[in-house]
């Protein structure tokens, strides 16, 4: 196989900077002679050219962002001269590619560099592939020049033989950004240029397809429109005739909405509000997307009651009479409730509704474990005031737009949660449940609590503004419920707007009467049974309550009930049991199974957590209401040498603060208190609390540890029926805590009868049932000495051993 080569030459040549502009092979083109490099290239060329016969030479470098490319285009001045807008011109024809290498010197100012050229390697003949891609390109550059109609030019390339010569042809292109030239520039294989100039080509017509398509649709869609608009004015012209014929007067969409604007019953503000968007409507066209917004909004503004409002029930017995029908317990809140009527009906009775544009609004947060009732108790509270009622669900909002509203710009936008409340309520005056308020979230879409500020201040929210709508709404005569379960995850701000209200937990004879009242007629409907059917005794309910649910509420209770009555249905259908049919205390393992939990004193003596010394009983709160928490304490063998203090059960900083000061105490006071504790220096001490999944802090198992040390350093037991509450000082100081009748409704649950408590909190004694006081024996206590008087059994064992 032959082919075709040329041998590399070296030369020494005046570099023409290009910037912003590449001249290949084969091209011929002006340059201007106006910048100082440029100029000074040619004049040194001339220079050099003078003394031989051939014409100037220079070396043409594309010069990007200030750099040089490695390779340049050797260059003929053909002709210096005046370019047509008369600035002096010089008329180059690029030769050949050469490789740039090192600077040099030579006559003029301009920079003289040495190079050599580029050698350019051929097969011959040339293999099919290659033919195939000349083909293309010469097609593809053909298609290109016909669309632009420069058809003298489509000759010119057919007629290019070389592989290289027809690569560089595409240098003329003006599609084909400065990087796309110079990387041709450097492309130094003919066969691989020419592969790269097509694929270049090739991309720009499919680029040019896609546009022309582009354009060919939006002028269709341009032509349709002119089209629906022209039939819709003949439209409305035929019509207008017909109108005219039959002497009839109908007006637009635009003229309905202002009619129902200027009929509706609207405060002045919001009716000035409407008109403006009314004439908005008006000025846009039947295509403009400002019109369907402006008729949404003029929509949800014209279903807002403005001006309604139910009348509140003002017959106070009867209110309560509502309150203590559907709801046992909650004292509390029934309280708040008739207070807030009767205080509302003897302002009105002395006409005193409306001061300083306010009403007189309530917010109450309801704040107790999950059971209790908090969610039910809002629609009895509506009952009762003769209101409508309306639940709004907080629980995973994160977008503060729910609450305020979107701005009506955005594409499906909605007024706000509050809105949509009053909205459906059909009043101004609804009771308005915020639900599960400590479960709003946050993130980079706002803080919903932080938008419930405003809705929440009686101060502020009588001139609320949804983003949405624009205009003032008056929420003050809304009463708002909220509730949740843990305090603590209400922000501050936010809790301060509310009057709180919390409740914890029912006592075993108001679950009883719930569970009497209200749970067990639910759940007969539910299973399909009659009243008769299926009776519970009073001893059964109060065994479920007591030994097979363990909870604030009665969630778990109903749930219980609604077993048992399946099985019963069940048995039933299957022929194994006749109705009516009563249930006993008895039968209730036989259908539901086993009680899950037992109290401690209902167990064999042996089996009890404080059967042996270093367990004590404490009481805590979780989110779940009061609770029972077992203490356990152990001392290492002195032969072992783990001395020191092992805390177990996930504890917090707080309460292993509380572990220290406890045994602190008895290492200072283990003398006075005839404790064995000389031994405490070279032995380990253990405290682990059981439940180890669950996290526990607080300073309220203070006393708890300190008695179950005591009881493991003397060898008495802790007595049974004792649980203790306190946060204990290095001094021996018993100090208040929080949640006592949480813990002792817990305390009730679990069969303690007596509760150590500190004397400090002997006044939250007060919220307390009755009926609970009087089953438990309570002992204020101002001294660690006093609780370990009153927990700690009789010594069983020597004390010698214990130790």
């Amino acid at each position: 196989m032959a082919s075709e080569s040329k041998a590399s030459v070296p030369l020494t040549l005046p570099v023409l900077p290009l910037d912003d502009e590449v001249v290949l092979p084969g091209m011929v083109v002006p340059l201007d002679l106006s910048e100082n490099d440029v100029r000074a290239a040619v004049e040194a060329a001339q220079a050099a050219a003078r003394g031989g016969a051939g014409k100037p030479r220079v070396l043409l470098v594309p010069r990007i962002d200030g750099t040089y490319a490695g390779t340049g285009v050797l260059g003929i001045v053909e002709q210096v001269g005046r370019l047509s807008d008369g600035d002096p011109g010089a008329l180059i024809r690029g030769l050949g590619r050469v490789r740039i290498g090192a600077g040099t010197t030579g006559p003029g100012a301009a920079l003289w560099v040495e190079g050599s050229t580029v050698e350019e390697t051929l097969p011959d003949p040339l293999p099919g592939s290659v033919t195939e891609l000349v083909k293309e390109y010469k097609a593809l550059a053909t298609s290109w020049l016909k669309k632009r109609g420069a058809w003298q030019v489509v000759d010119r390339v057919q007629q290019i033989d070389g592989v290289g010569a027809l690569a560089d042809n595409s240098g003329y292109s003006p599609f084909l950004s400065v990087e796309q030239k110079v990387e041709l520039l450097e492309t130094a294989d003919p066969v691989a240029r020419l592969r790269l100039a097509t694929a270049q080509l090739r991309e720009h017509l499919a680029e040019q397809d896609v546009a022309e398509s582009i354009a060919k649709d939006v002028q269709e869609g341009v032509d349709k429109q002119q089209r629906e608009f022209l039939l819709r004015r003949q439209l409305e012209a035929v019509r207008k005739e017909l109108r005219d014929l039959n002497g009839e007067t109908e007006g637009d969409e635009s003229d309905d909405y202002r009619a129902r604007v200027e009929a509706a019953d609207l405060p002045e503000k919001v009716r000035e509000a409407a008109l403006k968007e009314v004439e908005k409507l008006e000025r846009s066209s039947d295509q403009s997307p400002e019109g369907s917004w402006i008729r949404t909004w003029l929509d949800t503004v014209l279903e807002l009651p403005w001006n309604e409002r139910t009348e509140d029930r003002y017959d106070i017995r009867g209110a309560r009479a509502v309150l203590d029908a559907e709801h046992a317990g909650l004292d509390d809140v029934k309280e708040r409730i008739t207070e807030y009527l009767a205080v509302r009906k003897r302002r009105s009775d002395r006409g005193l509704g409306v001061v300083g544009g306010r009403r007189g609004g309530a917010v109450l947060a309801l704040v107790g474990p999950p059971g209790v009732g908090k969610t039910s108790l809002g629609e009895s509270v509506a009952h009762a005031m003769g209101r409508k009622f309306v639940r709004v669900a907080l629980g995973g909002v994160r977008d503060e737009a729910e609450i305020r509203g979107h701005r009506r710009t955005y594409v499906g936008a909605l007024p706000g949660r509050i809105v949509r409340a009053v909205k459906e309520a059909g009043s101004m005056n609804p009771v308005v449940l915020l639900d599960e308020i400590d479960k709003v979230g946050s993130d980079f879409r706002g803080d919903p609590a932080a938008a419930l500020l405003e809705v929440l201040d009686p101060a502020q929210n009588h001139t609320f503004r949804d983003h949405y709508l624009e205009v003032e709404l008056d929420l003050s005569d809304v009463v708002f419920l909220a509730t949740a379960n843990v305090l603590e995850a209400i922000p501050e701000a936010l809790l301060d707007r509310m009057e709180l209200v919390r409740l914890d937990g029912y006592t075993e004879d108001e679950k009883v009467v719930i569970a009497r009242d209200h749970l067990l007629p639910r759940q007969l409907e539910r299973a399909g049974l009659e009243a008769g059917e299926v009776v519970l005794e009073e001893s059964a309910l109060r065994k479920l309550a007591g030994e097979y649910t363990r909870e604030a509420g009665v969630r778990t209770l109903e749930r219980s009930i609604a077993r048992l009555l399946r099985k019963v249905a069940a048995q039933h259908e299957l022929g194994d049991r006749e109705l009516p049919f009563t249930v006993g205390p008895d039968d209730l393992r036989e259908l539901i199974g086993r009680p899950h939990h037992v109290p401690e004193s209902a167990q064999d003596p042996a089996e009890r957590r404080t059967a042996v010394p270093g367990v004590a009983t404490g009481l805590a709160v979780t989110g779940a209401g009061g609770d029972v928490l077992f203490v356990e304490a152990s001392l290492a063998d002195p032969e072992t040498g783990a001395a020191g203090l092992t805390l177990t059960g996930q504890l917090g900083d707080v309460m292993k603060e509380s572990a220290q000061i406890a045994l602190s105490f008895l290492r200072s006071h283990g003398a006075e208190l005839e404790l064995p504790v000389t031994g405490l220096k070279d032995r380990g001490v253990h405290i682990h609390f059981p439940a180890g999944a669950v996290p526990k802090d607080g300073p309220s198992a203070g006393i708890t540890m300190t008695t179950a040390l005591a009881s493991l350093l003397s060898g008495r037991l802790v007595r049974t029926d004792v649980a203790m509450t306190g946060e204990v000082s290095l001094t021996g100081r018993v100090l208040p805590i929080g949640g006592v009748k949480q813990k002792l409704l817990a305390a009730h649950r679990a069969g303690i009868t007596t509760v150590v408590i500190p004397k400090r909190n002997e006044a939250d004694l007060d919220d307390v049932p009755a009926e609970i006081l009087e089953k438990l024996e309570v002992h204020p206590v101002t001294d660690v000495r006093q609780v370990l008087e009153i927990a700690l059994a009789p010594a069983v064992v020597p004390v010698d051993v214990a130790a």
